[in-house]
């Protein structure tokens, strides 16, 4: 078996799978730091069940 030189659409791939790839860890991080503030906000209170209903 031998090695074989990458081909240049192969490396143009993995730069574009290494950008999308940040891209999303970056929208994740954002929900989680918004989520994360509005939770510790104090406003945040949990939908509370009236009983008889």
């Amino acid at each position: 078996m031998s090695i074989r030189a990458e081909h240049e659409i192969h490396q143009r791939r993995k730069g574009r799978n290494i950008g999308v790839g940040l891209m999303l860890a970056a929208f994740v991080v954002l929900i989680l730091a918004l989520t994360f503030v509005k939770i510790t906000s104090g406003d945040f209170e949990m939908p509370r069940i009236e009983e008889g209903q």
